[in-house]
């Protein structure tokens, strides 16, 4: 009877945090696709202090219901160079507050309605074809199914509140807080969500079958466990991704270390929340784990420049840092339009030296298969885009005033070229991709392919080069260079390609490095088109 029990009480355990797990992430999804991109929109306006990025880090975790997700993606806009270390421990102390939302959520106590949630949830997302509706169900069916997984949960610890194993369990977590912290990191490491962990804990204590004092301990580790996935959603990434996910480990170190301390105030205060607001296990747990990361929060918030001090001594080393902001005055517009044009000149020769630099290190990525290569290849393009955009409504919004002739001419050249240098930046990105895809498939290259590859690059790189050249000195001569050079270039292509075939025949190359070798070398031809495009714009200036 008793082995029946503790079976049934392993699979509704398992069950329920299975769809709990589900229902946060289906949730988080639903509240992310109705948020768009603006997401990445509110990270890169709203950092521009620590004290906005703490905001930012909320508001972002609330909308994607992950303090991991909003870690992993400030880690991709630092490894990007759109943030700067200070910018990214503003949100990631924003994002442990912006955590605790789904514990208040799980201390409402309608376990009950659940299954009507879920049915409404579903009727949105089966009987409605708007996206946006679909979107909104998503939210309701992963609300409904939070709540009915943590039902499912509660329900099935609540046998252990009397067996005396775990009674003593949780009398040695209380005795001993550093055990308590030690099981609170192992579970949330196992399971990958902090958020999880902490719905576990309130169940245990909705249930009676753990005491404060011992949940304590476990909410701590439960803070430090979730810093893994920041660490290995860092791995192969910059130097300065991976100091903001170490900020993330340090910050919560500090803050583990400074509340076990203060344990005994801090088991006080909850119990005074506790007892004058008469709060459920749950919302008691929820308190805890809100109080805890605001005052974290407060507490280091002063010292932002000291945790990046120090991430910065346990990770040395410089990275390439890629200045993303164009220097394009609103006030130039109403003053000088040629002088505005000069500005927009300068920036779109800056935009078109990242796809240089690009180029580069996509063909160091391609000779050495070094990770730090390919991100540096999508820092730039990441860049890039970035120009596009601001580079472009910069110079639609001259469009339709008048102009001297002149003026008006390099405002065309400047147009249509910052199409063409984000075309060369795609480009760049899908040679990146095929060397991805070179590293995940397993496969070699022959030397021979390679050391054409590096023979084509060269050319392609120099045509390019000079394409910019002859943008900035609207030099004509040089123009003309271009379009002989890029001739040279489709014609290596040609036998580059007839090459491949022999090599095919021959046995010496397989059919995936052929489409690796035959892919990379049409994007190569096709960056040839775009510096021809440019040059072409400068010869037609006159």
């Amino acid at each position: 009877m008793i082995d029946i029990n503790i079976q049934e009480t392993i699979f509704y355990f398992l069950g329920g945090l299975g769809i709990f797990l589900f229902g946060i992430k289906f949730m988080g999804d639903g509240l992310k696709n109705a948020a768009g991109n603006r997401l990445r929109e509110i990270l890169d306006k709203m950092t521009s202090n620590p004290f906005k990025g703490v905001l930012a880090g909320v508001l972002v975790t609330i909308l994607i219901q992950s303090s991991t997700g909003t870690t992993a993606l400030t880690v991709g806009l630092v490894s990007a160079g759109f943030m700067t270390l200070r910018q990214a421990i503003g949100v990631i102390m924003g994002a442990n507050i912006g955590t605790t939302a789904t514990a208040f959520i799980i201390g409402i106590d309608i376990g009950e309605y659940a299954l009507p949630i879920l049915f409404v949830g579903t009727a949105l997302i089966f009987f409605f074809k708007k996206p946006v509706i679909n979107y909104v169900g998503q939210v309701f069916f992963g609300f409904g199914a939070l709540f009915y997984g943590l039902k499912l949960m509660s329900g099935s610890v609540k046998p252990l509140a009397g067996l005396d194993a775990f009674h003593q369990l949780t009398l040695s977590m209380s005795d001993n807080p550093l055990l308590g912290v030690l099981v609170g990191t192992v579970m949330t490491v196992i399971i990958q969500s902090s958020t999880a962990t902490i719905g576990i804990l309130q169940g245990f204590m909705t249930e009676g079958a753990m005491t404060l004092k011992a949940a304590l301990p476990v909410l701590l580790g439960d803070n430090l466990g979730t810093t893994v996935t920041a660490l290995l959603a860092a791995i192969g990434t910059t130097i300065a991704a991976r100091r903001a996910a170490m900020v993330h480990v340090v910050f919560n170190l500090i803050g583990a270390v400074m509340f076990l301390i203060l344990l005994a105030p801090f088991t006080l205060l909850i119990e005074y929340f506790q007892q004058s607001l008469g709060l459920n296990g749950a919302m008691t747990v929820a308190f805890a784990h809100g109080s805890y990361n605001v005052m974290n929060t407060i507490i280091q918030f002063p010292f932002v420049g000291a945790l990046a001090w120090i991430v910065t001594k346990i990770i040395p080393g410089e990275d390439k840092t890629i200045d993303y902001k164009a220097n394009l005055s609103p006030l130039l517009l109403e003053q000088s339009y040629s002088v505005a044009l000069g500005q927009a000149k300068e920036e779109v020769l800056r935009m078109g030296n990242y796809a240089t630099e690009g180029l580069n290190e996509a063909v160091k990525y391609l000779d050495t298969k070094d990770k730090k290569y390919g991100e540096l290849v999508m820092q730039y393009e990441e860049a890039i885009n970035h120009f596009d955009h601001k580079v472009t409504d910069y110079l639609v919004s001259m469009s339709g005033h008048t102009m001297s002739e002149s003026d008006t001419k390099l405002h065309t050249v400047l147009v249509n070229s910052v199409r063409d240098i984000e075309r060369v930046g795609d480009h760049m990105e899908n040679v990146k991709e095929l060397v991805d895809y070179q590293l995940s498939n397993k496969f070699e290259l022959s030397g021979s392919a390679l050391k054409e590859l590096d023979e084509m690059f060269d050319l392609t790189i120099s045509t390019y080069n000079d394409s910019l050249q002859s943008l900035s000195t609207l030099d004509k001569s040089l123009a003309e260079e271009v379009l002989q050079k890029e001739e040279k270039i489709d014609k290596m292509e040609r036998n580059l390609r007839k090459k491949h075939i022999k090599r095919l025949n021959d046995g010496i190359c397989t059919g995936s490095a052929g489409i690796v070798f035959v892919d990379i070398i049409s994007n190569l031809e096709r960056i040839g088109d775009h510096a021809v495009n440019i040059a072409e714009a400068v010869l037609e200036d006159s």
